[in-house]
């Protein structure tokens, strides 16, 4: 009861934050939702680690000569890698990125994309006394830094070259990739299907860092390169299973309800923490907040 319960919430809560909804004429999946611009972030989200301490926090890629040829690298370790070494990645659970080297000034770049609150804030919302409605620090964004930390991507995964591209390549992905991450800017954890089955719908696609890595590829390979992998890359997902999501309505409508209002403060009582940032339904203080990704 208590994972069908989480299950019809967060179907909700996907909806309201990262996805524009046809209530009439729903389509599966529903589209992921792009905004104009990044917002600012509430003073209300507090990172424990800092977003993309080494790079530019806004994505932004220097240019390169059109002439220069530039490595490109799968990039694959396991999660938490940097505390937890290869605990994760004896489950296949991974954190992907991708890497760059430049053959005129032999310098190397790392590019990924992941949350800026840690992975816990991007998986279940907070309850705040002062907000009725659930309330996320869901932000993901792309980093871009230099260097590539050979041991950290090949003691536990991959480091892999996949192909070659132009400078002028390079750059066309840089300003896409600036692009990319002005407009899509919520981390969304869970993939959405109707059942385990070959043939299931999916509902809602997750929003991650493995998908940012499949974006940048297929842009790539928009622009020519010749990008493959003499292994198998396999990528993680988290999945939930329900029957078919209905539009409910948005924040006002729904949690602005007297009923749900008191729900609201039963629920509020129920998760009390000590720590004003603990998420809803926390599952440890490790989940939540000690870890990049």
């Amino acid at each position: 009861m208590i994972y069908t319960v989480v299950v019809l919430y967060l179907n909700l809560l996907i909806v309201h934050v990262a996805v524009t909804f046809d209530y009439n004429k729903p389509k599966w999946p529903v589209p992921y939702r792009r905004f104009d611009r990044r917002p600012d972030v509430d003073s209300f989200c507090e990172a424990i680690y800092p977003f993309c301490p080494t790079g530019d926090r806004d994505g932004r890629i220097p240019d390169l000569r059109d002439s220069d040829v530039i490595s490109v690298y799968r990039l694959q370790t396991p999660v938490w890698e940097f505390k937890y070494g290869n605990l994760l990645g004896k489950m296949n659970i991974m954190h992907d990125a991708i890497g760059f080297s430049s053959s005129e000034t032999g310098a190397n770049f790392t590019m990924e994309w992941y949350e800026l609150f840690q992975l816990g804030n991007c998986t279940f919302p907070h309850l705040r006394p002062d907000v009725y409605a659930p309330f996320w620090c869901n932000q993901g964004a792309a980093c871009f830094f230099e260097g590539i930390d050979d041991l950290h991507w090949s003691q536990n995964g991959t480091l892999e070259k996949i192909g070659e591209i132009t400078g002028k390549q390079f750059n066309e992905m840089a300003r896409w990739v600036q692009n990319d991450n002005q407009t899509g800017i919520y981390y969304e954890t869970w993939t959405v299907r109707s059942d385990p089955g070959p043939n299931a719908t999916v509902w809602f696609e997750s929003y991650d860092c493995s998908q940012f890595v499949h974006r940048t590829y297929r842009k790539l390979s928009q622009l020519g390169a010749k990008l493959s992998s003499r292994t198998q890359t396999n990528y993680t997902k988290i999945y939930l299973y329900s029957g078919e999501p209905a539009f409910l309505g948005n924040d006002s409508s729904i949690f602005g309800q007297p009923a749900l209002k008191s729900w609201r403060r039963t629920s509020a009582d129920f998760t009390t923490h000590s720590d004003p940032i603990s998420p809803f339904l926390t599952c440890s203080s490790v989940c939540w907040r000690r870890s990049k990704k």
